[in-house]
């Protein structure tokens, strides 16, 4: 079993071959040289449209399995898209199941802004106020921005950019760093979830 801290990546597209999917499947990539465990989640299409009713256990399945990825990992990293100025409303589902759990309260998390130069800014400022209501831990310094197109992947689909794959690699550390610091330890069974 590895030691390593485990720091769940969180996309905010569904859609297939996304510049946000590139940036997290570059992490992932990188995540060995950051002393780090990568798991990218692919839930996000099978979660159910949030209901407070829906809130209680037992939990729809989907929802459980995300909790216990966030309760798992050392820290999160997202990328997600910006759609109509804010977040779009698949990964804004996603979070709502966050709110009335306490996996992710004090987690620390960051996210990679992939969108071209001067935009992305209504998605930051969202991610920002929903994981306030969480009581997520946001790691500044491993907030980054890395615009991507698509002349930066490489024929494997991830970024082939040295410099982008350093500040990937670097946020990855921060968040390990940052999760070691609060006590988490990325190793908790499947079945040490508190829900």
């Amino acid at each position: 079993m590895s030691t390593s801290p485990v720091i769940l990546l969180l996309s905010g597209s569904l859609r297939a071959c996304s510049s946000n999917e590139a940036v997290l499947r570059t992490a992932c990539a990188v995540a060995p040289d950051a002393r780090v465990d990568a798991v990218l989640y692919d839930g996000l299409a099978e979660l159910p449209h949030f209901n407070p009713d829906d809130d209680t256990d037992p939990l729809p399945t989907p929802v459980a399995a995300l909790r216990a990825a966030i309760d798992r990992a050392a820290g999160i990293l997202i990328c997600t898209p910006e759609y109509a100025g804010t977040l779009p409303g698949a990964f804004k589902n996603l979070l709502d199941w966050t709110v009335g759990g306490t996996e992710i309260s004090d987690k620390p998390v960051a996210w990679v802004n992939a969108a071209a130069p001067g935009r992305g800014g209504g998605a930051e400022a969202t991610l920002r106020l929903v994981l306030g209501y969480t009581g997520a831990d946001i790691v500044e310094s491993a907030c980054v921005r890395i615009p991507v197109d698509r002349g930066m992947l490489g024929a494997d689909g991830l970024i082939a950019d040295a410099g982008a794959r350093r500040q990937l690699g670097e946020a990855l550390g921060l968040l390990a760093a940052s999760g070691e610091g609060a006590g988490a330890t990325g190793q908790r069974g499947e079945g040490d979830s508190d829900r």
